[in-house]
Order: C-alpha cells, then sequence, then structure tokens
C-alpha cells in the first residue's frame, strides 16, 4: 500500500482500467459525434468513420468487461444469495468469480486466436485499408485485464473480502 494515495497497486491498475475504457467511450462519443455533423451540415463524411466507430466500440466493451467483472456491476439475479447466511453467499460469491474466470479466460483464448488469424488474413478496413487486428489486439488487452482483474477479485472475495468492499465505496454512486 502506498500511504499517501491510500491506495495498492492492484487498486491503480484497476483505475487505470476504468479511465482507459473511459477515454474509448469519450473518443467513440466524439467520433460519432463529429462524423454526424459533417455529414449532416457538410454531406461529407471521415474515411472509415463506421469501421473505426465499430471497433472501438468493440474496444469499448471488452475494456468494459473488465472493470464490470472486478466491481461485480454486472447483471446478476440474487433471489438467493439475499436470503443465505453471509458463509453461503460468500461461497457463492467466489463459486460465480470462478466460473465467470473460466468463461472469460476460454473466451480471451478464443479471441487471442481471432487476433491471430486476422492479422495472418491481412484484414483492413473499407477505406484507407488500416490493419483490423490491431484494433482486435487492443481489445483483446482488455479481455486479458479482464482475467487479471478477476483473478484479483476471486483472491480479495477468498482472502480479504472487506478490500473488496472497500474497493467499491469511492466507485459508488450513493
Amino acid at each position: 500500500m502506498n500511504p499517501q494515495s491510500g491506495q495498492g497497486a492492484f487498486d491503480r491498475f484497476i483505475d487505470v482500467i476504468e479511465v482507459t475504457a473511459a477515454g474509448f467511450l469519450a473518443v467513440v462519443t466524439l467520433l460519432v459525434f463529429v462524423s454526424v455533423f459533417l455529414r449532416y451540415f457538410f454531406a461529407w463524411s471521415i474515411p472509415d468513420s463506421y469501421d473505426f466507430t465499430r471497433l472501438l466500440l468493440g474496444i469499448l466493451i471488452f475494456w468494459g468487461m473488465a472493470v464490470a467483472s472486478y466491481r461485480g456491476d454486472h447483471i446478476s439475479v440474487d433471489l438467493l444469495w439475499t436470503v443465505a447466511p453471509p458463509a453461503i453467499k460468500r461461497t457463492m460469491d467466489v463459486f460465480s468469480a470462478l466460473v465467470t474466470l473460466l468463461a472469460m479466460a476460454t473466451f480471451t483464448y478464443m479471441f487471442a486466436e481471432k487476433v491471430l488469424g486476422t492479422r495472418a488474413d491481412h484484414v483492413g478496413t473499407f477505406d484507407l485499408r488500416q490493419p483490423v487486428w490491431i484494433y482486435y489486439l487492443i481489445a483483446w488487452i482488455g479481455l486479458a485485464s479482464s482475467i487479471l482483474l478477476l483473478v484479483l477479485r476471486t483472491l480479495r472475495l477468498v482472502f480479504w473480502p472487506e478490500r473488496l468492499a472497500a474497493a467499491r465505496e469511492p466507485h459508488s454512486a450513493e
């Protein structure tokens, strides 16, 4: 822990992932706004704006999945969890984290194969023929980050559940 900031290295890493996902959201929003503005007022479009928006949106989703997986902010059904005693709740949390980790690890592995296949096939954007695999690689880095964050979440659920609760408090909307 860094005594000055009150955050450890993992918490700073989580913050970097969150800021990166937010940055991609800002870029996608700006690109769509500028593209619509130019098309509506000047009858001109940015070359490959559709491809860039589509690829950046995929990157945004994958980086956002990393944050949502760690925070536990994804959609869940808590019918049994809410009525269970604390020990059972913790067991259910660890089990669900492990299942999510396994699914994300499989997804990350399969997407790595997609990145390599796209690179080998020399797939490019429509207008500028920019290589698409670079965008896929950036999206894959977001997926790989989700693996790290899910491992961290699982470890915190098992050994330090109070750290996981404390990590959620500054980001709470309440």
